[in-house]
């Protein structure tokens, strides 16, 4: 007899849900949380770190290389772009396998949501609530898959153009590599072509230098042969003999010289004579600053002039002639002021003037020592003070003479006897009152009613001193002169 055994389907149910428990976990009632890493792999988010996302991490290097760009060569960031490259090739690549695997998980979940389709219709009750669950589980996970796919999407973009970037950027940096090449290449041309330029100049120099050398040696050496030629040939007690007379026939052209001078003068003086008989008297001394002029007869049984009115003066341009004021002796020194002019004397005699003219112009010999002097501030002379406002000067002592830039000072050891800045009432010039020390004296007016008689060692002193003095009261807009004197233009 046959049993026949109902069954109501909670076997079936039972398989369906031992088979689809032996494939997904349900503990908590939710789709389990995990995550799928390479060659398809299912790793424990608990067992796990969380990853940086690849868009960080493209962000990170590429704000290192923009900052290392600055501090690279040429050649270094186009190495490093080239690795920038590579790195984006292998993301870009990584993209690529991602989503061919999120394609992948897209059929996986459409399956397993089929599965789980197919399971609700199977099962009941608390059964099909779960399915239900899981289902809905599964679209939020596709959902998410889907948001996840699309930022995969932006971040594939974002690398294509990041990749872009850097191969521009590799182009730009070849491109700049090669300029630079060009440039150093062009610069090295150029300095060897410099080099050889200056090399082939001091090859030449060397060469003109070297057979110059020789022609100087070669010259040399025939000077030598010629004056060993010419010791052999003369003996010692010859050549003496030769100097010595050299020496007397110099000695002897030097006399001859001064002889033909003087007679020069003499026939000049006999010519003036021819042309005017009426000369009885001549200036003695020579026409250089320094000297001394002096008024003395031609003739033996010429008048005495001693006890007449005697004048100086000097002739400027024209013809014209100014007074030298207290030039009134039969003798007179010359000083700066009378250099390039000529000097007369005019002297009255029994109602009748005679005058008296220098040769030709007084010389000057003292303008490098006084050029010299000017490079100094102060300059000393020695001097012995003969006169004070016209009366003999008790003292001969030595008194210190300073010429400065802006002033002239009298001094004797410590104590100051004058100092005055230059000025229109100030006069310096040469003694006029005659006299054998005429020379080297200067009549000093250091203001009005004090003024000086000074001695100086030597007449190049005293010319010296009266020049400096001119010349720095020049440089203060002030004419220094003697008293009486006119300044003319170019004097």
């Amino acid at each position: 007899m046959t049993r026949v055994v109902h069954d109501s389907g909670e076997g079936m149910q039972k398989e369906a849900l031992a088979m689809v428990s032996s494939d997904v976990n349900f503990p908590k009632g939710h789709f389990p949380d995990y995550k799928i890493g390479p060659n398809n792999q299912i790793i424990d988010p608990e067992e796990t770190h969380e990853a940086v996302p690849l868009k960080e991490i493209v962000a990170k290097e590429t704000s290192q290389l923009l900052e290392q760009r600055r501090r690279l060569s040429v050649r270094d960031l186009k190495e490093k772009f080239e690795k920038g490259l590579s790195g984006a090739s292998k993301l870009s690549a990584e993209a690529k396998h991602r989503e061919a695997a999120s394609l992948d998980r897209q059929v996986l979940l459409k399956k397993l949501r089929d599965v789980l389709d197919t399971l609700k219709g199977r099962v009941a009750g608390r059964n099909r609530d779960d399915a239900d669950e899981a289902i809905s589980l599964v679209e939020a996970l596709a959902v998410q898959l889907t948001q996840r796919e699309g930022e995969l999407i932006y971040e594939k973009a974002e690398v294509k153009k990041l990749a872009s970037f850097l191969k521009q950027a590799t182009e730009d940096a070849r491109k700049v590599a090669e300029e630079e090449r060009a440039l150093a290449l062009a610069e090295i041309e150029k300095a060897r072509a410099a080099i050889a330029k200056v090399e082939k100049g001091l090859q030449e120099h060397d060469a003109a230098s070297s057979s110059r050398e020789k022609e100087e040696i070669e010259g040399l050496r025939k000077e030598v042969r010629e004056a060993r030629r010419i010791k052999m040939l003369h003996q010692p007690s010859k050549v003496m003999d030769m100097e010595f007379e050299l020496k007397a026939l110099r000695t002897l052209i030097a006399e001859k010289n001064q002889l033909c001078n003087q007679l020069m003068k003499e026939l000049a003086m006999i010519r003036r004579l021819e042309e005017d008989s009426s000369d009885i008297f001549e200036l003695e001394g020579s026409d250089i600053l320094g000297s001394q002029f002096c008024i003395i007869p031609r003739f033996d049984d010429a008048p005495d002039i001693s006890s007449c009115p005697t004048q100086w003066y000097r002739v400027i341009s024209g013809g014209n002639r100014n007074l030298i004021l207290g030039a009134t002796k039969p003798t007179y020194a010359p000083e700066p002021l009378d250099v390039g002019r000529l000097l007369q004397a005019e002297i009255v005699l029994n109602a009748e003037k005679i005058t008296v003219q220098t040769m030709g112009p007084i010389n000057p010999g003292l303008e490098r020592y006084v050029d010299s002097l000017m490079k100094r501030a102060d300059v000393e002379f020695n001097v012995v003070v003969t006169q004070m406002n016209g009366n003999d000067y008790s003292s001969n002592s030595v008194h210190a003479f300073h010429i400065g830039k802006m002033r002239i000072k009298l001094r004797k050891g410590w104590s100051t006897k004058a100092r005055e800045s230059y000025s229109t009432t100030m006069k310096l010039c040469g003694s006029r009152g005659g006299g054998n020390a005429a020379a080297t004296a200067v009549f000093w007016q250091a203001r009005k009613g004090l003024s000086y008689t000074l001695a100086f060692e030597t007449d190049r002193d005293r010319n010296a001193a009266i020049m400096l003095a001119r010349k720095f009261a020049s440089n203060c807009n002030i004419t220094l002169t003697g008293p009486g004197d006119e300044v003319h233009a170019g004097s």
